[in-house]
């Protein structure tokens, strides 16, 4: 796979990605829910952190977290140029042009969002907000498909979460997870095909 093809899949998931955050982020208040289908929803949260909302506590734990993704990225660039170079696998070259466009994705929105929007708690955010809700590095990941397939109480003699109330799937995330969880899923999935035996 040549450099431009990764190139144009990595530009193609940032501008769906951007546009369907700025979307969402400009005509959803915080928590406002549409239902496409019972188990499919478009619910509109903001990401502190990392995956399920998990994130670095403390005063500079946001800012930390930041600064490790964006140099994660520039490894992550390093790998997918020299995979090119040495004429790797298509696989391997589109799993890490995918992972690398999702961590860029969320990225733009930590680094970005909290000085171009206005906060979107109780109202619709604008874009370029004359008074934006955070600062430089401080800015929170929109997040906006919820699949809950399956809700209900399990059994009593279910280990550990026995008569609980539960929710599959309850994640919420966006297309640069989504991009990021296939990249994983093709190294995983195509293992033997991303790294060959070579002879």
């Amino acid at each position: 796979m040549s450099l431009r093809k990764a190139y144009f899949l990595i530009f193609l998931v940032l501008i769906v990605d951007q546009l369907s955050k700025i979307y969402v982020k400009t005509n959803f208040a915080l928590g406002d829910e549409v239902v496409v289908f019972d188990w499919f929803r478009i619910h509109f949260i903001e990401n502190e952190g990392m995956a399920w909302g998990t994130k670095i506590p403390g005063q500079y734990g946001k800012l930390i977290l930041t600064v490790f993704r964006i140099f994660a990225v520039f490894g992550i660039a390093y790998w997918l140029s020299d995979s090119i170079k040495r004429r790797h696998s298509s696989y391997l070259i589109v799993a890490i042009a995918l992972i690398f466009a999702g961590a860029a994705g969320n990225i733009i929105d930590s680094v970005f969002y909290g000085v171009i929007f206005d906060d979107s708690n109780g109202n619709l955010a604008t874009l370029f907000s004359p008074e934006p809700y955070g600062t430089w590095f401080h800015g929170l990941v929109v997040d906006m498909f919820y699949f809950p397939i399956w809700r209900g109480t399990l059994p009593n003699w279910f280990p550990v979460w026995g008569g609980e109330d539960v929710s599959f799937f309850n994640a919420i995330f966006n297309v640069a997870d989504m991009a990021i969880s296939t990249g994983v899923g093709i190294l995983l999935v195509f293992n033997k095909r991303v790294f060959p035996k070579t002879a």
